[in-house]
């Protein structure tokens, strides 16, 4: 049974807290570097562990075509099958069917599509999504949803939040009769219309799933639309639950999130943009493929103390990356992880001395527009 406690709220309802399940815990506010396909792109899981990453995020519909779950549940689950020694979490794979395989026929049933990988037809319905993440055996798995992208018809939109929430309440039955002690999480819909995102919300905190997810945002919207609408968002769900944004974000995402009362992230930014060159700072992104870093003997990022700041200059990793070296990738992605885990622990320090205002606004202020 998953437990969450809270260990202070913020004046600004920022919550630092602790989950517990299955013999793992994790400290909130989290950020789940993403192993999509049971890996971590560039990094060994020895080394995210040792950044201080407690939780990852597997993808069900990957793992699902390519090993297979057989493969995955004959070994003990995803955590004995990639050798990660903290929790983990699984999308449903929702998200990668409605955007990255050709889909057949979307019906209240479910949804046939063809792999992406070989073409093969398959179909796939709320029972059969936590039938594969029972397999794949993931700490927290997540129900089965129609994700809508920006911008979007009305009553398509509408169409879909409701075919989600009715999906949801499918996924909580197959959960509660398939004996896992695993925790599941409903995810929230509605696109961008508050009252759709209310209407899911209230079915959903009726039902009594283990946390909660908010989906379907950073598709694309303006970036005050995504706040105004999480803050309307985020207090209608249960304060006794842990509370998760899907595929959010840039670190000054992450930190204004966290002012909703938002405890989970995931996001693949970390290493997609290490391996193109980009790294993050404490003071902003720079990106390594422009000239001027050429001859820049600095460390990438003064004010970071990670192995890679301490070796290595801008301008031998830009020689990296411009010479296609594979270390170009990992470097990059190691500096981009440590600062996004290295900002959670700051966050969740700031929440615990009553001081979040003051750092959000201060670390908004200098990082401007730039990440």
């Amino acid at each position: 049974m998953l437990q969450f406690t809270i260990h202070n709220t913020d004046p600004t309802g920022a919550r630092a807290g602790r989950v517990t399940l299955r013999g793992q815990a994790f400290d909130t506010p989290a950020f789940l570097p993403v192993a999509t396909q049971a890996a971590i792109k560039a990094l060994t899981q020895e080394e995210v562990a040792r950044l201080g990453a407690q939780i990852v995020l597997g993808n069900a519909y990957h793992l699902y075509l390519r090993p297979g779950i057989d493969l995955i549940r004959r070994v003990g689950g995803l955590a004995h099958f990639m050798q990660w020694p903290g929790a983990t979490l699984t999308d449903s794979g929702g998200y990668q069917i409605f955007s990255l395989a050709p889909l057949i026929e979307v019906s209240d049933e479910g949804v046939s599509f063809r792999s992406h990988i070989d073409g093969a037809e398959h179909f796939l319905t709320p029972e059969t999504a936590i039938e594969i993440q029972h397999a794949i055996g993931a700490d927290i798995i997540m129900a089965f949803d129609q994700p809508i992208g920006y911008p979007a018809d009305g009553e398509q939109t509408r169409e879909a939040t409701e075919r989600s929430d009715a999906w949801a309440e499918r996924c909580l039955e197959a959960h509660s009769t398939g004996a896992s002690d695993q925790a599941l999480f409903g995810i929230v819909q509605g696109g961008f219309d508050r009252e759709l995102r209310a209407q899911s919300a209230g079915r959903l905190t009726a039902l009594p799933f283990d946390g909660y997810a908010v989906g379907g945002l950073s598709v694309g919207e303006p970036k005050d639309d995504t706040f105004g609408l999480l803050s309307h968002l985020a207090p209608l769900l249960p304060a006794d639950r842990p509370r998760y944004l899907m595929g959010v974000g840039k670190p000054s995402d992450i930190v204004r999130a966290v002012l909703s009362g938002i405890d989970m992230f995931d996001c693949v930014l970390p290493t997609r943009l290490g391996r193109n060159g980009t790294a993050y700072t404490w003071m902003g992104k720079i990106n390594l493929k422009n000239a001027r870093y050429g001859d820049d003997l600095g460390p990438l990022d003064p004010e970071c103390r990670c192995e890679v700041c301490a070796r290595y200059s801008r301008a031998y990793l830009r020689h990296l990356y411009k010479a296609g070296e594979i270390l170009a990738a990992r470097c990059l992605s190691y500096h981009n992880l440590n600062l996004y885990l290295r900002l959670m622990e700051k966050i969740r320090q700031a929440i615990q001395d009553d001081r979040y205002r003051q750092f959000a606004d201060e670390f908004l202020n200098q990082r401007s527009s730039n990440g």
